[in-house]
């Protein structure tokens, strides 16, 4: 594994990491070189799966399978709370690696790690809660009476799980806790450009006594050279993908009968009605709107103001932003920092650009405009937080994902026209509602297609302790410890 054990802002030599197939470490003759974008070059490199470790994972995780049968929930739950007191005894590291590989702010990475940490524990506690809550049932149609049936939960097999950028510990641990709380053997595919902070976990789980080799395997890859081996294979029994919703439809298709398990892609509205206090909107509308630079799946995309508060909201919205401002990133003030490539910094610019030529205003910034001390291989990935006014419904930004420090505003004119907007789109993930009108708070909740709407405060899906996804292109089934640790699970009938 990598070098631990270093003051935080001065990096030292590069790490190196490997595969874990089968309880062995491999190396290959390919590699995926991670970026660091705080202080630019590369800060690690790791191995990268080609076909055959990917075949190898698959017959390793398919294998451990009966003897993973054999485990009980006692022990499941043990990995998983030995699993989060070790994240946290690295959780310096694990902080350090997540600023560099993700670039986001040091505070935001250094909560991300606790909220991993805290999943495992949490994920423990819903598998003990499961398994002691079996069903009972009697026969209750004509000539099934005096039948009686216990309904019990057993592992679903073997999970893949597809893990995104933006999030790339966090995440990670909501799809992994479940899966093993629930008795799986597991696969992970990080996201290609964060794999480091996954390595560490992978090292973490392997020195967890108990877990039989091939329960848990660490696959690094292109998503080229690997996806469609993981997805397509029938030994797979379960996919947990959070990603685009491009890659997620493309995944579906490959994937045979598995339960499918995805939180896909957001442009999530605020809808702010003309009785809102717009003070507590702004203030929600900017930190959902410019938190880590944009890039979260529940980030509010579009805020859809009812025409007598458009101009009003704008003036206060625009007042405070001077706080959201990038800088360095292991400075505790720094609100955010680059977007994950230039790709990305080139859509963002493009989805602006479209709305500044149908006729919306910059307000506020509009550029790519890197700050002071910034390595130049660098400087193009920074965007600056954007306060976009009177957007035109027609503007791309309205309806397509956007994944940057935007805040665009578009007015509407009564419920039903805010309601037209807000289920426009193709994504369906979050929703926010400002009124102080609570049976309209309660009827807009109904009528808009999300999977959660927040009444007056930005979206959030915290630890997973409330069920969250996506409805339309935005996913399938939903996530949250709970709900992840069920859809792992499948139930077995034993009529006795």
């Amino acid at each position: 594994m990598g070098v631990q054990g270093r003051s935080m802002a001065t990096r030292i030599a590069q790490r190196r990491e490997r595969l874990y197939v089968d309880g062995e470490w491999l190396e290959t003759e390919d590699v995926l070189s991670v970026s660091d974008l705080a202080e630019g070059g590369a800060f690690a490199q790791v191995a990268a799966a080609g076909p055959a470790e990917a075949r190898a994972a698959l017959a390793a995780a398919h294998e451990s399978k009966p003897t993973l049968r054999e485990t009980t929930v006692v022990e499941h739950a043990t990995w998983c709370e030995s699993i989060a007191e070790r994240l946290r005894e690295r959780k310096e590291e694990l902080t350090e690696v997540i600023v560099r590989e993700a670039g986001k702010p040091i505070s935001s990475a250094r909560g991300e790690v606790e909220q991993a940490a805290e999943r495992f524990d949490r994920a423990a506690e819903e598998a003990r809660t499961i398994v002691s809550n079996g069903e009972y049932r009697e026969g209750s149609t004509a000539g099934h009476e005096g039948w009686q049936a216990i309904v019990k939960h057993e592992p679903i097999g073997a999970v893949l799980c597809i893990t995104p950028y933006n999030y790339p510990l966090a995440t990670t641990a909501l799809q992994v806790a479940p899966a093993i709380a629930a008795g799986n053997s597991v696969l992970l595919k990080p996201a290609s450009k964060t794999p480091i902070s996954s390595a560490i976990l992978a090292d973490i789980i392997a020195d967890v006594d108990g877990i039989p080799d091939g329960a848990f395997n660490f696959v690094p890859g292109e998503a080229s050279e690997i996806g469609d081996i993981l997805a397509g294979d029938d030994r797979i029994n379960a996919i947990a993908m959070t990603g685009s919703s491009g890659a997620g439809k493309h995944v579906a298709r490959e994937s045979g009968m598995v339960n499918l398990h995805m939180e896909l892609g957001g442009n999530a509205p605020a809808v702010v009605f003309d009785d809102a206090d717009l003070t507590d909107v702004a203030g929600n509308c900017a930190k959902g709107s410019f938190k880590y630079a944009g890039q979260r799946c529940s980030a509010i995309s579009r805020v859809l103001a009812h025409e007598s508060v458009h101009d009003d909201l704008v003036d206060i919205l625009g007042g405070q932003m001077d706080v959201w401002q990038a800088g360095d990133l292991f400075d505790e003030n720094t609100a955010f920092g680059p977007l994950i490539s230039v790709e990305q910094a080139d859509w963002v610019e493009e989805l602006v650009d479209d709305a500044v030529e149908k006729g919306a205003e910059i307000v506020r910034g509009g550029e790519r405009r890197a700050p002071e001390g910034v390595p130049d291989e660098l400087a193009d990935q920074f965007f600056e937080p954007t306060l976009l006014a009177n957007v035109p419904h027609d503007a791309r930004i309205v309806d397509e994902e956007q994944f940057g420090p935007i805040a665009a505003i578009t007015t509407f004119e009564d419920e039903a026209e805010a309601l037209e907007i807000a289920n426009g789109s193709d994504l369906a993930l979050d929703a926010a509602v400002f009124t102080s009108d609570y049976k309209r708070a309660m009827r807009m909740a109904e009528r808009i297609d999300a999977g959660a709407v927040r009444i007056n405060g930005a979206p959030s899906h915290g630890l997973g302790d409330i069920p969250f996804g996506g409805n339309k292109d935005s996913g399938i089934g939903r996530e949250g410890l709970d709900a992840s640790i069920h859809a792992m699970m499948r139930k077995k009938s034993i009529v006795l």
